[in-house]
């Protein structure tokens, strides 16, 4: 087997089993905080230093993994989420706001670093096969983490129920270590590395194409939390008075297809005449029409349409639109970035990334309160606007532009 392959294999799998518990510990807390009597809200708020540490572990990621090589940031952040998730074992009188938060930070910590590693990995895997073969195989990537995150949904859920909040916990912790285990023994040492040790003022990008991106993502992302991570659950449990078990069996299912679809994009989305990705026009394309969903989802609701209908055809749409964006945003990253320095340039991405998701965690907790879901969706329209015109910073990627773009 090529050895490009069997390292994307590799990396693969460890970013699978990964998922599946990052998943799973959101739901595990969120049930299982929701049993001991926290609000919606209140909960939504345990995961505030997840998001936050995500800035904070992309910015520094990048530049570590360019040290000191992209499997051992990976393995780093495997290790850091065994610790999240024994760090919740203990029993609940110590199960305090500030000490969950501090184990989601671990989380958060882990998350970003596995996530950087992994995607930053590919790029240094696929030296032969075109910007196309890049496409196809980040696309596959990030497609089959979303799926199986919504999978980790459904395996905590489960388990909560079988053997209980802890034992859940120790399983998850267990097998995630087995995978660090084997994933260690079969990946060379040094992936990613850096021949020279980068200065850590080099974490910023001096890209234009990669700093229009990452603002472009910063209000993507923001779209989609402004509404998702606290309006809409709260919304479908008690206005619609959907079963907390319906509201995350729908949210689960959601983020199954939204992964399915992010897969299956490059088969989606037309290459351009040069045999290349995509490149800006058609970040610009979707993102313009990704706007169109939440506005159409706000006015359904303020016209007194029937919410069910709206907001699961609307969110489905909103969905398939938005794994579309996201993909041709994942690709472009490494596109515009030099195998030198991708795993920096990730990493400063993937830091915009968190800070959308960070000020949508909690503009999505205080809109809803005081405009409801139908202000939160406009909000969301708002972003998809800002990322849209951001886009016009983006560039096409032809034959010799992406040494260019690589370039300094």
């Amino acid at each position: 087997m090529e050895q490009g392959l069997r390292n994307y294999l590799v990396v693969t799998g460890g970013y699978w089993a990964f998922t599946v518990t990052d998943g799973a510990i959101r739901m595990l807390v969120v049930l299982y905080f929701h049993l001991l009597g926290y609000s919606p809200f209140e909960v939504a708020m345990l995961f505030l230093f997840y998001e936050f540490f995500g800035i904070v572990t992309n910015l520094v990621g990048g530049w570590l993994g360019a040290r000191i090589g992209l499997n051992l940031t990976m393995h780093i952040g495997m290790g850091l989420q065994v610790l999240a998730l024994l760090a919740l074992t203990v029993p609940d009188p110590w199960l305090s706001v500030p000490y969950v938060m501090f184990a989601q930070a671990l989380s958060g910590i882990a998350k970003d670093l596995n996530k950087m590693s992994a995607k930053a990995s590919v790029k240094t895997m696929v030296r032969d096969g075109g910007e196309s073969k890049l496409f196809k195989w980040v696309a596959v990537l990030t497609g089959s983490k979303n799926a199986l995150k919504g999978g980790g949904y459904f395996i905590g859920a489960a388990l909560l129920e079988w053997i209980g909040f802890r034992g859940a916990l120790a399983v998850l912790a267990v097998m995630l270590l087995s995978v660090l285990i084997i994933t260690a023994l079969l990946l060379p040492s040094g992936l990613g590395k850096m021949k020279s040790k980068p200065k850590f003022a080099q974490v910023f990008s001096r890209i234009a194409a990669i700093n229009w991106l990452s603002a472009a993502r910063f209000f993507l992302f923001g779209s989609r939390d402004v509404w998702f991570v606290v309006g809409l659950p709260v919304f479908l449990y008690e206005v619609l008075g959907w079963s907390f078990t319906q509201v995350g069996g729908y949210l689960a299912l959601w983020i199954i297809g939204y992964g399915i679809v992010q897969a299956s994009v490059p088969r989606l989305v037309r290459r351009t005449h040069h045999g290349q990705g995509p490149g800006g026009s058609t970040a610009r394309l979707w993102v313009f029409l990704l706007a169109l969903f939440p506005t159409a989802i706000a006015i359904g609701l303020q016209l007194g349409w029937p919410a069910d209908k709206v907001l699961v055809i609307g969110l489905i749409l909103f969905g398939v639109i938005f794994a579309i964006n996201s993909a041709v945003h994942s690709y472009l990253i490494l596109a515009y970035s030099d195998h030198e320095k991708v795993s920096m340039n990730v990493g400063f991405y993937y830091m915009a990334n968190a800070g959308g998701r960070l000020i949508g965690t909690v503009l999505s907790g205080l809109i809803y309160q005081s405009h409801g879901l139908a202000g939160c969706l406009w909000w969301s329209a708002g972003f998809v606007v800002m990322a849209a015109l951001l886009s016009f910073g983006l560039p096409e990627i032809g034959k010799g532009e992406e040494q260019r773009l690589g370039a300094g």
